[in-house]
This record gives structure tokens, sequence and C-alpha cells, in this order.
């Protein structure tokens, strides 16, 4: 999810959004070593944005957690109330970005923040974070695919698995309960649909030792102090 560069530097406490605008156009900031003149212009939660050579970031740093409904985009240009923006508006005056991002139908825990290491922390393909899905397929399971999906199944000439996978209690066994923590939701889709199912929903319950737990649909809430010590530690 990208954001525009004047409200980035305007969260920073520099300036407004209208003076951000007029140092834009006088070409005093900068993103990743390269001026911005274009009003309007958009940056990612990685790039490094400077102010007459000055790098410039918020002081304090969010930590925000959403239990994401389903129909609500990251996608810039959304409208507002179908907008995952939307529901954090309130949150804090810092600008965020999502860590994991879900598409559209997907649904479940997603963690917002504006901690550049954080994010690139978790976002690194190499760290190993147990994530857990509720995952509903268009048809039962068979348990020869169930323990073949264990074992392994053959992607691009590389053996590649799930951590653990099992049917959902007291459900139908097209609903799985799948820990992962070796690659992204991807991944998780490519293994079934090479094993011939196809995923109809998606929730993720569990994230970097966060839950679900007392944040029920559409709200949020900023992770404690504890919380925030046990992800930097990842």
């Amino acid at each position: 999810m990208k954001i525009r560069l004047n409200k980035f530097i305007a969260n920073t406490g520099i300036c407004s959004r209208r003076e951000a605008d007029k140092y834009i156009e006088a070409g005093v900031i900068t993103v990743n070593n390269i001026p911005i003149k274009k009003l309007g212009s958009k940056i990612n939660s990685t790039d490094i944005v400077k102010f007459n050579g000055e790098k410039i970031t918020s002081d304090i740093c969010r930590y925000i957690l959403l239990n994401k409904p389903k129909n609500y985009s990251l996608k810039d240009g959304t409208p507002k109330h179908r907008s995952v923006s939307a529901l954090i508006k309130n949150a804090c005056k810092e600008v965020v970005f999502p860590i994991n991002k879900l598409n559209n139908l997907e649904t479940g825990l997603l963690l917002f923040t504006n901690d550049r290491e954080l994010i690139k922390k978790l976002n690194n393909p190499v760290k190993k974070i147990k994530t857990i899905y509720h995952i509903t397929l268009d048809k039962v399971l068979d348990e020869v695919d169930l323990t073949r999906l264990l074992k392994g199944v053959i992607l691009n000439g590389k053996k590649r698995s799930l951590d653990l996978i099992s049917y959902v209690t007291n459900k139908k066994k097209n609903e799985i309960g799948v820990e992962n923590s070796r690659g992204d939701i991807r991944l998780i889709k490519q293994l079934f649909e090479k094993s011939g199912y196809r995923i109809i929903k998606l929730d993720r319950v569990f994230f970097a030792g966060l839950t679900k737990k007392d944040l029920p649909k559409k709200h949020y809430r900023h992770l404690s102090e504890k919380e925030i010590t046990i992800l930097k530690r990842i």
C-alpha cells in the first residue's frame, strides 16, 4: 500500500500538506536520493525520504493489529467504505504500512506499523515466522493428499511443504488448519492447486505470536509493549 508523499511529510510534523507540496515543487524533497517534484507522487513503506538532504521519519513508532474483513482492499483508489485504511484511520496520526498483505477476499490478522526495521524483518522470506490459517477448500481434502502436502510437493523443481496441516475439529473435511513459516500465502495456494484443490476462503488467525482473541472483524488494537518486544526479537 502506497501513500502520498505530501501526507508522509506532513505526518512527520515538519509542515502541513499544503506546505509539503511547496517543498516538493521546490525540489528539496528526495525519495531514495532522487529529487521528486511531481505533486501527487506516492511512496512505498521502504522508501527513504529526505528533506534538504536530511532523512525524515516519524519519531513515534506505531503497531496496530486489525482483524480484516472480506471485501476490504489495500489498493489505492478503492471507495473509502471498502478501504482497509478507512478502518484504521483514527488509530494514529502517523503513516503506517501493512505487513504480509491480504487481498480483497482474504481475512484475518493484518499488522500495520511505521517501524521500517520491523517491516523489513517480517517481510523477509528467510525469516521463519509462525503463521496459522483457517482455510476452506472447494471440496473435501482427501487424507492421502493431506499426508502428501505434509511430506512435500514438487513446485518449480523444488520440494515444498507445510509445517502442519489438519482438519478443523467438528467441521467438514474441506475446512483445514494450516501452519506455515516458510513462505507466504502464494506458496499455500500453489501447493493446494498442485494437489487439485482451490482455496475459497482464507482467514489468518495467528501471526508472529499475535492472535484474534477479543478482536472482532473490522476492529483494531494497538500492540502492547510485551508484544512489540517479542516481535523485535524474531
